[in-house]
């Protein structure tokens, strides 16, 4: 069988490793390079130029150049609008709503970017194994959504690779640095500032056997927490843009075109590694003017002045450190991994161990950790490497939605994942023929609170008397971390199934904001929970008992039955009620009424069943 290739498919810069016997080591390109730049230059119909010769005639050719595609991987076009800013070329909507690239009239989707990039990997990896590479593990930011991975499975597809796992980046990086090998338990904090997301994952790694610290370590992520549209690209926009002001300012009227905003960007990289190993960076910049008359900036630019501009995004890694610490409970962490390359920059170094009390552990090249990792767990998915168990979380809770619009949580955020769970739920109305289910995400009560992920219909249902059908719905989130949802009618085998794909992800502060509402609207959540499964409850039990006294009433003294349709009419009216208005239901008089009803009409279903029982023998009994 082919070989199972690690690969880190990145914002700003790609690679492809490998693990055997020696361990895990990156792939070189012809040129003795690690890095390959994650730029695509689209020459025309089945014709491109990958990685750094396209990266350095971006400039050049700008509108045809394609970098940073990973932003914009499974999302929708409006919402990718926002962040296209720094793009060269135009976005505009390509299938089914979502992110697209103007590539001289044609459409190309992030995917298509990707799957270059990918082909790329592959062919390095091929010409320096020396066999056809047909598999891999690749890595995704732990908040990549459902939508998102998908799209990294896609463009594997699209140029032939088959995606054997995909794993969050942080746990790569764990995995890289053979944590835990003192045979001790220990708790990890990843902390990984790449080129365009950024992922804080709190990791628990213990030996499998107690008894054994020689029998491997099982890999568990507490909590994660990161954002997809904060990374270095960022800090580079920050420069480009302060040289465009310098720029325009001392070039009256000069105006800047895709190409002067490229070579803008270029500079300001350049400007932002030099910065990691000197106080000062000379940066220059030419750019053509009116009548071809060439313009040159020159300026420079230190390292407070560069850390003034960046420091309310690393404000924002840092409070998602805080919370991912919170979110583990505040467990005492050992150690700080530092991953991804814009973790060069001392400020952030200063600013993690002056948060932790801890020096960053930074052993490993932190643009190849991932990828590194990612050939570790190829290797143990191929079987050479037996001694790793690989535990991630979900970082929202799922569920679905009930009668009356509440929200049941059947897998709790921060659940390990491969994750399941199942839960039997019924009809509310007589003879349903189909039960939609809507599958969401979030931390309220209510599902209206809640972030919708998938609706699908379980159709062909026996007609049944409300309350009667068994549905089972199950929940598994596999190991890739997409979710799985199915549902079954126990008593008839009737299936229906969905693999749920969001068009579009959340961001960090999206994220932050539903736990926070969660947190503020409790009380309200619960009460209005409560109060919407009373009324539920409380309308199936009139509907039975309404049934049971039409069958006999007959036999019913009549003050008994005038006190039972008063009960039944007094939680009918709070039930009305509970509709319009949940939080003006007092819930315990609710519970309290229909406790009485459900007391007064104890006798009527004693009738009921005697009735029956006289009924049966008298059909049961032999015809004269």
């Amino acid at each position: 069988m082919s070989p199972i290739v690690g690969i880190d498919l990145g914002t700003t810069h790609s690679l492809v490793a490998i693990c055997d016997e020696s361990g895990p080591r990156v792939l070189l390109d012809d040129q003795g390079r690690a890095l390959l730049p994650s730029v695509v230059r689209f020459l025309g119909p089945g014709k491109s130029s990958v990685g750094w010769r396209a990266k350095q005639e971006a400039a050049k050719f700008p509108e045809s150049t394609i970098a940073s595609s990973k932003r914009f991987m499974g999302r929708g076009h409006k919402e990718s609008e926002s962040i296209a800013a720094e793009l060269s070329v135009r976005l505009k909507a390509g299938p089914r709503g979502l992110a697209a690239f103007d590539v001289q009239g044609t459409a190309v989707t992030p995917q298509e970017v990707a799957a270059e990039v990918l082909s790329e990997l592959r062919r390095i990896a091929e010409s320096r194994l020396g066999v056809k590479v047909t598999r891999a593990v690749i890595t995704v930011p732990a908040y990549f959504d459902d939508a998102q991975r998908q799209a990294t499975h896609d463009a594997a597809r699209l140029c032939g690779l088959t995606v054997e796992r995909i794993v969050n980046e942080p746990t790569a990086a764990a995995l890289a640095y053979g944590l835990g090998r003192k045979g001790k338990p220990e708790t990890v904090a990843i902390y990984d500032l790449g080129g365009g997301t950024f992922d804080v994952s709190i990791l628990r790694i213990e030996p499998m056997d107690s008894a054994d610290p020689g029998s491997g370590e099982a890999f568990q992520v507490l909590s994660t927490r990161g954002d997809t549209r904060l990374g270095g690209d960022d800090f580079d926009q920050l420069i480009a843009q302060w040289l465009q002001k310098e720029f325009v300012a001392e070039h009256r009227g000069a105006k800047i075109d895709a190409g002067q905003w490229t070579a803008f960007g270029m500079a300001a990289e350049q400007a932002k590694r030099e910065l990691s190993n000197r106080e000062t960076a000379t940066i220059e910049v030419r750019a053509g003017g009116e009548a071809g008359k060439e313009l040159v900036l020159r300026r420079q630019l230190t390292r407070a002045n560069f850390q003034m501009m960046i420091a309310p995004l690393i404000d924002r890694t840092i409070e998602a450190f805080k919370q991912a610490h919170r979110d583990a409970n505040s467990i005492k962490i050992d150690r700080v991994v530092l991953v991804g390359g814009s973790t060069r920059i001392p400020y952030v170094r200063e600013r993690v161990a002056a948060l932790t009390g801890l020096t960053p552990y930074t052993a490993l090249d932190p643009d190849q950790v991932v990828a590194l990792g990612a050939a570790v767990q190829a290797s143990i998915l191929a079987g050479g490497r037996r001694d790793l168990l690989l535990l991630d979380v979900i970082p929202l809770s799922l569920g679905i939605e009930t009668q009356g619009g509440a929200f049941a949580k059947l897998i709790l955020r921060n659940s390990a994942i491969p994750s399941r769970a199942t839960e039997m739920f019924t009809t509310s109305k007589d003879n349903q023929s189909g039960v939609l289910i809507h599958v969401a995400q979030g931390e309220r009560e209510m599902v209206a609170d809640c972030r919708s992920i998938a609706r699908f219909e379980l159709r062909g249902l026996p007609a049944m008397p409300a309350g009667i059908p068994q549905v089972e719905v199950e929940f598994l989130v596999d190991a890739n971390g997409v979710l799985n949802v199915s549902a079954v009618e126990r008593r008839s085998g009737m299936r229906a199934a969905i693999q749920a794909a969001p068009s579009y992800g959340l961001t960090a502060a999206e994220v932050e904001q539903i736990e926070r509402d969660s947190l503020t609207h409790a009380r309200e959540d619960m009460h209005r929970h409560r109060v919407t499964d009373l009324a539920v409850n409380a309308r199936l039990d009139v509907k039975w008992i309404g049934e049971a006294l039409t069958r006999t009433r007959e036999a019913l003294l009549p003050a008994y039955v005038a006190e039972l349709e008063g009960a039944m009419k007094a939680l009918l009216a709070l039930c009305d009620q509970a509709e319009r208005d949940p939080g003006a239901v007092d819930a315990n008089a609710m519970q309290k009424a229909k406790e009485l009803l459900d007391r007064q009409s104890v006798h009527l279903h004693e009738t009921s069943i005697a009735q029956s029982l006289r009924d049966m023998r008298v059909s049961a009994a032999p015809k004269p």
